[in-house]
């Protein structure tokens, strides 16, 4: 055969659609199924009401339910607003003593898991906690505001989510530089309305994907509503399964919480289309930062300090002292079967996610479609949706099917529910998202070239993903495994509600031991989990640092 004549770059792109003119759509589209299908018999129940159950929930559960999430929220989505702006802003675009320490530290809540640091305040604040018993011994101190409270959720929420905010904002900041309100305030606009006038209108966008963010964390919270016993839709989806014993009822309320979720999403996403920062110009990457002297020094470090000491330092102290204390009393080898359950479902949920999002990635690569976008969007759509409704989600088509296998093959026992089968299955769908990410922006950056090169050495097919491809991806990968096996660790709803008989972990050992009001006892697994979540916060914050030096 004669070799081609012309430029390579069209034969290539031929011969790749060609030679695989299906595999990529038959690769991906089982990979999309995985979301796809819990999220439409869900929506299926909320098309198709039950009549009575819709009824009764109406009457005397979604009144609370409607009222209750609003207003959590409402409440998370200003405070996570106030604190991750304005710590955004001064780490951005102030200089003050400690702002290199805080510009990262403040990341650092996103290793603890909500759930954890709302156990920790309530334990400390509770009446017989150590702070409460402290202020009244020693001070004469016998009423503090009280923790259990519509105002102590949020407040909790708000620590443990402002994170999310606080990085796109600062991203924001950072992109514009300082010069467009040094332009403001020569026209003779004050500083602080600069800010409002300038700055904050342009990282808006950046601000609404951040907040849509937290809100949607909010919605699909279990463990910090649980802890508080403050009834939200997921708390009401796990009651109707295992108090109510009624899968109808929960896959109705699942279904409502859907709808609201794929609002928060959509909003999220528009936020981030219109995404558009000033251009970061050499003149504008200049660190020309308002110089902080005296009391505004002052407070922005008390700021600072305090926000970081209340969200990270104070739980995570009394998680270690509480853990001293119980250690020699309370681990045993259980706890060796709660850590060896959590490492083996962690290492397995995220090879399976890694491989999943690598597959769909390359398939992407090999067909950039529109369609094949969209296939992938909807694959890793689950991220955006509550473990509890992915557990009932995936559980409705599994026990039909596992009926369907009884009644043909004339089984005694279930063959798929109950199993590590389904556990995977949830944590494919809800953390494909995690892995993906990662693996398409490695592949982004192998360029066309490397592949044409590949081509004309006859390296092509399964031999040039395996010799030139994988490599190249190495760091990519481990990063999405990283983060996938942390997310996997820390999950508790999908645990708690698919697990097999005996499979409990370090996640459901907390909340067994929270739900008891055993503060102390829950913090030994939490420990182990917080260690674990430092982990990608550590990649979070080197990445972050690296991409704005």
């Amino acid at each position: 055969m004669n070799p081609p004549t012309g430029p390579i770059r069209a034969p290539l792109a031929g011969a790749r659609f060609v030679s695989l003119p299906a595999s990529p759509w038959l690769a991906a589209a089982p990979i999309a199924l995985i979301t796809a299908v819990p999220v439409l018999v869900l929506l299926g129940h909320l098309l198709h009401p039950d009549q009575v159950i819709w009824q009764h929930l109406w009457r005397h559960v979604l009144p609370e339910l409607l009222v209750n999430t609003a207003w959590l929220a409402l409440g998370v989505g200003l405070g996570v607003s106030l604190l991750g702006v304005s710590l955004a802003w001064l780490t951005a675009a102030c200089d003050y003593p400690g702002r290199r320490f805080f510009a990262w530290a403040l990341l650092l809540p996103l290793a603890l898991p909500a759930y954890v640091t709302a156990f920790v305040w309530l334990g400390l604040l509770d009446f017989t906690g150590p702070l409460a018993t402290w202020l009244r011994e020693s001070w004469g101190i016998h009423w503090l505001p009280p923790i259990r409270s519509r105002a102590g959720v949020i407040l909790v929420m708000v620590l443990a989510l402002y994170p999310y905010v606080y990085l796109t904002a600062r991203a924001a900041f950072q992109g514009m530089g300082p010069r467009l309100t040094e332009a403001a305030q020569s026209l003779g606009v004050p500083r602080w309305r600069a800010f409002f006038r300038v700055a904050l209108p342009m990282a808006r966008p950046g601000i609404t994907a951040g907040v849509m963010l937290a809100l949607m964390e909010t919605l699909a919270d279990f463990g910090t509503v649980s802890v508080f016993n403050y009834n939200t839709f997921t708390t009401a989806i796990y009651k109707a399964w295992f108090s109510m014993f009624s899968l109808p009822a929960a896959a109705q309320l699942a279904s409502i919480l859907i709808f609201f979720v794929f609002v928060v999403a959509v909003l999220e996403n528009l936020a981030r289309s219109r995404r558009s920062y000033a251009a970061s110009t050499r003149a504008s990457q200049i660190p020309a930062r308002i110089a902080l002297r005296g009391g505004g020094a002052l407070l922005a470090f008390a700021w600072s300090a305090g926000v970081f000491g209340l969200a990270f330092v104070v739980p995570v102290l009394q998680i270690a002292d509480w853990a001293a204390g119980v250690y020699a009393q309370d681990f045993d080898a259980r706890y060796l079967g709660f850590a060896w359950h959590s490492l083996l479902l962690s290492a397995l949920g995220a090879l399976i996610v890694v491989a999943l999002a690598l597959v769909l990635g390359y398939a992407q690569r090999l067909r950039p479609t529109p369609a094949m976008r969209l296939t992938a969007r909807l694959a890793t759509l689950g991220y955006a949706l509550p473990g509890t409704v992915l557990a009932v989600g995936i559980f409705i088509p599994v026990a039909w099917l596992d009926n369907q296998l009884i009644a043909f093959f004339r089984l005694d026992g279930q063959v798929l529910s109950g199993t590590l089968l389904i556990m995977l299955l949830a944590y494919c769908a809800r953390f494909l998202a995690v892995g993906f990410g990662p693996v398409e922006s490695g592949l982004s950056r192998i360029t066309r070239s490397v592949d044409e090169a590949a081509q004309s050495l006859g390296v092509v097919g399964r031999r040039r993903l395996t010799r030139i491809h994988l490599p190249m991806l190495r760091a990519s990968l481990l990063t999405a495994l990283a983060l996938a096996f942390v997310d996997i660790m820390k999950e508790l709803p999908i645990t708690l509600m698919t697990r097999p008989f005996g499979w409990d972990t370090l996640a459901v050992r907390v909340f067994e031991m929270t739900s008891e009001g055993e503060w102390e006892r829950a913090a030994l697994p939490a420990a182990v989990i917080v260690l674990v979540g430092l982990l990608p916060t550590y990649w979070l914050i080197k990445h972050t640092e690296h991409a704005h030096t």
